[in-house]
Order: structure tokens, then sequence, then C-alpha cells
């Protein structure tokens, strides 16, 4: 199965993510398919960037979201339909 998750980047304190469409058996933070975004928890105001198109086209073919890269589509597209 594929899924849309979060890949931990960044040093010890100062975590960075990247949102990345991978194979549910690689790993963590191993192989991926292709990047769709990414997300800095540290960041004050909108704290993620995410190409929603992409992620769109990834969901209909079955990419299956984490619960946080949900929440995260969840935000960007109240944004993109309120703006």
């Amino acid at each position: 199965m594929v899924k849309i998750r979060l890949r931990r980047e960044g040093t010890k304190d100062r975590p960075y993510y990247r949102m990345v469409v991978a194979d549910s058996r690689a790993r963590k933070d191993g192989r991926f398919i292709e990047q769709v975004g990414s997300y800095d928890p540290l960041a004050n105001g909108e704290n993620y960037k995410m190409d929603l198109e992409k992620v769109e086209s990834w969901l209909a073919k079955g990419a299956q979201p984490s619960d946080t890269v949900r929440s995260l589509i969840k935000k960007a597209r109240q944004k993109a339909s309120a703006a």
C-alpha cells in the first residue's frame, strides 16, 4: 500500500519534516516515491507547504495519509476554498 507520511529531517531538538509518498513497507526515513510538501512544527503561523494537486492525485490513486498528514491536508483544503 502507498502512504503519504512525514519523513523526519533536521537536527536534534530542531525537527523538520518532509511530506512524502512512500510504500508502506519502506522505512520511516527511507526510500520514497515523491515529495509533496513540508512541515515545520516549530514555525509560527502557517507551518506547512504542500502541493495540493499532487496530494489529491495520489489520494485518487488510493494512497492513505497518516493522521498528521490528514489534518494538514484538511487545513490546506480549507485555505484553498477560502481563497
